[in-house]
């Protein structure tokens, strides 16, 4: 455990999000160190290391893991290499920030907590939103259970991503990208799962696991592509372990954009307007608290992620967004895909542990 020497940290996947936020965050960032970047593309790795200064970088993760000493990772690659890269790099001691979704399945989701514990290792995904005053503040008076157990939530993300889903990312524009953008990533099934459901309302699931602690039992879900790859629309029925129910979805193709989660209680209900910054709280005695960020703490922290790992690597700071929610999350899609390949058919959590294989992308997937 580190306390005073900066955190050695790798990030695996020199793409988009990664030299637009993750790079310049761990730079900027006094004590962290950028100790090597990797990726398969090395034509993007090249460009990177570059734009960044960055002197040790590797197109095999097995090889940088084997010469590099490192605390920490961040795993900033195409969802479905997720969970092999992730995997590798929690077997080789070291704590892990996996992008979202974690993965794309609900038993390497559940596979890659485990195997956290078993490292005694910190598992983190980028949720920002999980860092927000607000929602940390939200989550801390559900779980003391003064509002009594859910019931009912609505949890709703609407937002413009047509073109990544059509595969521009209008990199042609003059200052689009830093360095580069997602190319046609994002309308790629193979590449991304899904749409709209891993590519947005993975944000807002994410966001509703953690402020609920809530767990599904059962998911239906209905999905219209509207002539693309992938899913555009999507609307999903959730039935949560202890009863409450869950309306979940949106689509990529609204303006304008927003994310709203309720949650109503046996005694009470919290309203978060997240894209706002704003809240109701609707106490047990009837009284109604208005919640304002200012517009710094309602900002969307989007280096928080990596500032956690770097703490959480030189022992100064608990995980601030933690694996479980983010499994949860998985197991919410993964079945709500499963239920529209079958016509909206009900999907039980437990059918996706139901001795499948994992599935991989190959360690070499950066």
């Amino acid at each position: 455990m580190l306390m005073n020497d900066s955190a050695r940290i790798a990030v695996v996947g020199a793409g988009w999000w990664a030299t637009s936020v993750h790079i310049p965050a761990l730079l900027a960032n006094p004590a962290a160190e950028l100790a090597a970047l990797c990726d398969a593309d090395s034509q993007r790795l090249a460009a990177a290391a570059q734009e960044f200064g960055v002197q040790r970088t590797y197109t095999s993760l097995a090889e940088m893991l084997a010469h590099e000493r490192l605390d920490g990772a961040i795993i900033a690659t195409p969802h479905a290499t997720h969970y092999a890269l992730a995997r590798a790099c929690l077997a080789a001691g070291l704590h892990v920030l996996v992008e979202k979704p974690l993965t794309l399945y609900a038993a390497e989701a559940r596979d890659l907590v485990r195997l956290a514990r078993a490292q005694g290792r910190e598992l983190l995904v980028g949720y920002p939103w999980s860092y927000s005053p607000l929602v940390v503040r939200l989550r801390d008076l559900l779980a003391s259970g003064a509002l009594g157990a859910g019931q009912f939530v609505s949890c709703v993300f609407n937002s413009y991503t047509l073109n990544l889903l059509r595969g521009d990312d209008h990199a042609d524009r003059p200052g689009a990208y830093r360095v580069h953008g997602p190319g046609a990533v994002y309308s790629q099934p193979q590449l991304s799962g899904g749409g709209h459901g891993h590519l947005q309302l993975t944000h807002s699931i994410g966001l509703m696991s953690f402020v609920s602690g809530l767990r599904p039992r059962r998911v239906s879900a209905l999905m219209n592509n509207h002539g693309l790859a992938l899913d555009l629309v999507d609307a999903i029925v959730v039935e949560f372990e202890g009863g409450a129910l869950g309306v979940l979805g949106g689509s990529s193709n609204a303006r304008p954009s927003n994310l709203d989660l309720q949650i109503h209680c046996e005694r009470g209900a919290l309203l978060l307007d997240m894209l706002g910054g704003s809240a109701r709280i609707h106490g047990a005695d009837g009284a109604v608290e208005t919640v304002q960020l200012s517009a710094e703490d309602a900002a969307y922290p989007a280096a928080a992620p990596s500032a956690n790992l770097v703490a959480i690597a030189r022992g100064q700071a608990g995980n601030g967004s933690p694996g479980e929610p983010g499994w949860r999350t998985v197991e919410v899609l993964d079945a709500a895909y499963r239920s529209a390949r079958a016509g909206g058919q009900p999907v039980l959590i437990d059918e996706l542990y139901a001795g499948e294989p994992l599935h991989s992308a190959g360690q070499e997937a950066a």
